[in-house]
C-alpha cells in the first residue's frame, strides 16, 4: 500500500511536468539542521511540489469558481504536492509507552493548492485555498522510513513504534491571507504585514495570525515564504531571471489549536494522547537565493510548547530546492 501511495504521488507530479511549464520543489525539514537538534518531537518531514500555471480550461480554475470570493480567473498558480512527516517522542530508545510524551505518529498525504496574488503600488495581497487528503498510522511508512534510515546512519534503534497511533484517513482544508505593504530600504524591496489563517479537518482545526517582513532584491519575482508543518501549503513560483537574488525574511505566528489529532490521538480509536495546549506560536528566520532556474532557502524555526509536559520549545529547520522545468 506505502509503495502505491509513493507510486501514485510520484506519478502525479511528474505526470503534471509534462503538461506544462512549472517549478519542481523537493523540502525537507529535520530538527537535524537546527543547532539544538534532538531527534524529538517534528522528527521529520519530506515532500515534494509542482507549482504551475494552470491553463484556461483547466479542472483548478473550476474549483476556483465553487470557492466564496474567488472566480475562475483568480488563479496565478496551482500546485500538486505529496509528502511524509515523522512525529516521535523525545526519547526513542524506550520501548514502554512514555505517557507524558507524545505519540509516535506518521502522516503520509497528498494535496492541491490554488493561489492568487494581487499587485498594486502599495500592497501584494497573497491568498492560497489548499486540500489535503493523507493517512495517519502505520500506513504512513513511517516507522519503516525512520528505522531503516536510523540504521543506515547508525544511530540508535526507534524502539517504542508499537505504540503510534492508529490507522485513520484524514480530509484537511486550509485558507490563507497574508498582505505585505510594499516599501524599500536603501536600494533593497522590503516587504512587511500581517496574515491570518484557518484549518479545518480531523487532523487539525486551527486559527493563526502572524506578521512577516522580507527584505531583499526582485521581491516581485518571490511570491512567498516556505512553510513549514502544520501548514504544508506555498506558493513557490518564482520569475527566472539570469541575475543573483536573494532576500532574508522573518515571521511571527500564533495559533489557536482546537483540535490535533497528532496529540489528540485518533478520533475513533482509542490511542495514546496527551494534553494539547491551545495557544501555539512560532518564530521563523530564513532566506532565499535565486539564480537563473533555481531557488535555494533555509527556514530555521522556534515553536512553543505543544502539549503541557512538554519541557520546553521545539527547534527545527526547513531546507527547499526548487527548479524550474
Amino acid at each position: 500500500m506505502i509503495g502505491r501511495a509513493i507510486l501514485a504521488g510520484s506519478t502525479l507530479l511528474f505526470s503534471a511536468s509534462a503538461m506544462a511549464d512549472g517549478v519542481l520543489t523537493l523540502k525537507l525539514a529535520n530538527d537535524f539542521f537546527s543547532a539544538r537538534s534532538d531527534d524529538g518531537h517534528y522528527t521529520s518531514g519530506l515532500e515534494g511540489s509542482w507549482t504551475f500555471k494552470p491553463h484556461d480550461n483547466h479542472w483548478t480554475r473550476t474549483v476556483a469558481g465553487w470557492i466564496p470570493g474567488w472566480s475562475a480567473d483568480d488563479v496565478d498558480a496551482a500546485s500538486y504536492r505529496f509528502g511524509q512527516q515523522i512525529y516521535t517522542p523525545r526519547n526513542t530508545r524506550r520501548d514502554e509507552l512514555i505517557t507524558d510524551d507524545r505519540p509516535y505518529a506518521g502522516y503520509l498525504y497528498g494535496g492541491v493548492s490554488l493561489y492568487r496574488h494581487n499587485l498594486s503600488p502599495q500592497w501584494r495581497i497573497n491568498d492560497a485555498f489548499s486540500l489535503d487528503i493523507g493517512l495517519v498510522g502505520p500506513g504512513s511508512g513511517a516507522k519503516a522510513v525512520q528505522k531503516n534510515f536510523h540504521h543506515l546512519v547508525d544511530s540508535d534503534d526507534p524502539k517504542g513504534w508499537h505504540h503510534q497511533l492508529n490507522n485513520e484517513p484524514t480530509v484537511t482544508l486550509a485558507m490563507q491571507r497574508s498582505w505585505w505593504y510594499r516599501d524599500s530600504l536603501g536600494d533593497l524591496s522590503m516587504e512587511y504585514g500581517p496574515n491570518i489563517g484557518l484549518t479545518l479537518g480531523n487532523l487539525y482545526d486551527y486559527a493563526s495570525a502572524g506578521l512577516g517582513i522580507r527584505l531583499g532584491r526582485q521581491l516581485d519575482n518571490q511570491y512567498t515564504t516556505p512553510s513549514a508543518a502544520p501548514y504544508s501549503s506555498s506558493n513557490m513560483m518564482f520569475s527566472r531571471d539570469r541575475s543573483f537574488n536573494w532576500y532574508v525574511f522573518g515571521n511571527a505566528q500564533g495559533r489557536f489549536v482546537a483540535r490535533n489529532m497528532l496529540l489528540d490521538g485518533n478520533t475513533f480509536e482509542n490511542s495514546h494522547s496527551v494534553d494539547k495546549r491551545q495557544w501555539v506560536g512560532d518564530l521563523e528566520l530564513g532566506g532565499a537565493i535565486t539564480w537563473g532556474s533555481y531557488n535555494l532557502s533555509l527556514t530555521t524555526l522556534k515553536r512553543s510548547r505543544e502539549f503541557e509536559r512538554q519541557d520546553d520549545a521545539d527547534y527545527f529547520s526547513v531546507v527547499t530546492l526548487s527548479s524550474w522545468l
